[in-house]
């Protein structure tokens, strides 16, 4: 049984499933409306009252994810904690509160387990697809064939910001509709050529957004009852009709979401219009279920980011078996240093395999460019927080450890920093060893013993092994080398 929680920028949602041969069963699903989008203020800092109610949502999740036994569970916040100023000041206590840490994922991870779980949903495995998203902070756009994703955009408007925004105090016209409408169609005009009819057979809608508008126009009998053009104009009308939010009261539409409901209707009908679609279906299946797709895939020893990984070393010109020999004799020496958790060693590895990609812009201050390139690049699979851990190992390979001083405090990372440096000296020294012909510990000091030979037939190692010792002690800790026969 696999566990997927959705901090959204609209609700907090909470999914439980069991894996039943090709489909997930969902067991319990349970959704909080914390509206935490609107929490943001003017100065887009979470407010306490904010903070403190999707606290108490995760203690409530928390209660919920104890009472089943689960093989995994994967929390993860979309646009709004994305944004939020103090959202790294306020992520250690919402982790405490729901027991799991929360991993924030950049919009086109988001976009990509969204398409996972509407893949997974449906039946035709060849089928050109496009799947729209409409949250409450962002919109997703992915255009795929069966499982494959062929390109997929994440664009910050949501359906919290465009009703606040375009429909002030609640009041609903004509005027409003049509500036809510436009400027949404601002944000995806340039984008939307490749993702016209001519590339795909069907449009799907997964998010609950587009779901609630589509019960609404059947419930309702608007236009065709379908999610079209004419059914979409016709909602916007009735809506128009009703003048306040307050007022707005039809079979299919839950209180709750009338205040947001409309600006999601305002961006649907831009899409609709920038991309030409004539029609769309709406899907039970989405991030969530994504998420407990990638974690049953990930224990099947398919991960995502093994690809993300091979896909970047060859675009950018990794030398692989360079890479390769770094990423094994480091694996090795961070085994040896006995880290308290297993959180950095795959990080580690994949930053062995990637740390000279940086290559591709300069040989000079390669580590800067390939460690600015892992933290902004889509590596599907990755979340934010991976993406930057791996950016700062790539950064601390070679030079100063100053720049990474911070970083150090934690154990677990110093270890990884100091298994990658030493692998890569040796490297650079040509000296072909593993884990096993030496010994590395690292507690209040780090101790290295190293075999004689290598200094004596490799003379720049006595001499790369002293700048080691220098920078390491430029941090405040001690590096003791032992020539062994």
């Amino acid at each position: 049984m696999y566990a997927a929680v959705d901090l959204g920028s609209n609700s907090f949602r909470l999914h439980i499933g069991k894996h039943d041969g090709d489909a997930f069963r969902v067991l319990k699903s349970v959704r909080e409306p914390i509206r935490l989008a609107a929490g943001l203020d003017a100065t887009g800092n979470l407010t306490e009252a904010a903070m403190q109610s999707a606290l108490a949502c995760l203690r409530n999740f928390q209660a919920v994810l104890s009472g089943y036994r689960l093989d995994a569970v994967r929390v993860v916040a979309t646009s709004t904690l994305r944004v939020a100023r103090n959202g790294p000041a306020f992520l250690p206590a919402a982790e405490q509160a729901i027991g799991y840490p929360i991993e924030i994922i950049s919009g086109e991870e988001e976009g990509r387990l969204i398409y996972m779980g509407v893949a997974s949903a449906l039946l035709d495995p060849s089928e050109r697809r496009l799947v729209i998203d409409i949250g409450g902070g962002s919109t997703e756009i992915i255009l795929g064939r069966g499982a494959d994703i062929e390109r997929v955009e994440s664009f910050s408007i949501g359906t919290v910001k465009q009703s606040l925004s375009f429909f002030v105090g609640g009041r609903v016209d004509a005027a409003s509709f049509e500036a809510a409408i436009l400027s949404a169609r601002s944000h995806f005009e340039d984008a939307a050529p490749p993702y016209h009819p001519q590339f795909w057979k069907q449009a799907y809608g997964s998010s609950g957004t587009i779901r609630a508008i589509a019960d609404i126009i059947a419930k309702n009998n608007l236009g065709d009852g379908k999610l079209s053009p004419a059914g979409l104009d016709a909602l916007k009308l009735r809506f128009i009709a009703f003048g306040q939010v307050a007022l707005i009261d039809m079979p299919g539409l839950r209180p709750d979401r009338a205040g947001t409901i409309i600006g999601g209707l305002a961006i649907l009908i831009a899409l609709v219009r920038e991309l030409d679609i004539e029609v769309m279906q709406p899907v039970e299946a989405g991030l969530r279920l994504g998420v407990m797709w990638d974690l049953y895939l990930r224990s099947m020893q398919r991960d995502r980011r093994e690809e993300s990984v091979a896909a970047l070393a060859l675009k950018f010109h990794v030398d692989g078996e360079r890479a390769g020999r770094v990423a094994q004799l480091a694996s090795g020496m961070y085994a040896q240093l006995k880290p308290a958790g297993d959180g950095c060693a795959k990080l580690l590895r994949w930053s062995a395999l990637l740390h000279e990609m940086g290559m591709v812009v300069s040989q000079t201050g390669y580590h800067k460019h390939a460690a600015y390139m892992i933290e902004n690049a889509d590596m599907p699979g990755f979340t934010t927080r991976e993406q930057r851990i791996m950016s700062k190992l790539i950064l601390a390979q070679k030079g100063n450890l100053r720049k990474v001083a911070e970083a150090l405090a934690d154990t677990d990372f110093a270890k990884a920093v100091l298994a990658l440096r030493v692998a890569i000296l040796l490297m650079h020294a040509r000296i072909d060893a593993d884990a096993g012909e030496l010994k590395l510990r690292m507690k209040n000091r780090i101790d290295l013993e190293i075999r004689r030979e290598w200094v004596g037939s490799h003379p720049t190692v006595s001499y790369w092994i002293e700048k080691e010792q220098e920078w390491w002690d430029e941090v405040g800790i001690d590096f003791s080398v032992r020539s062994v026969a």
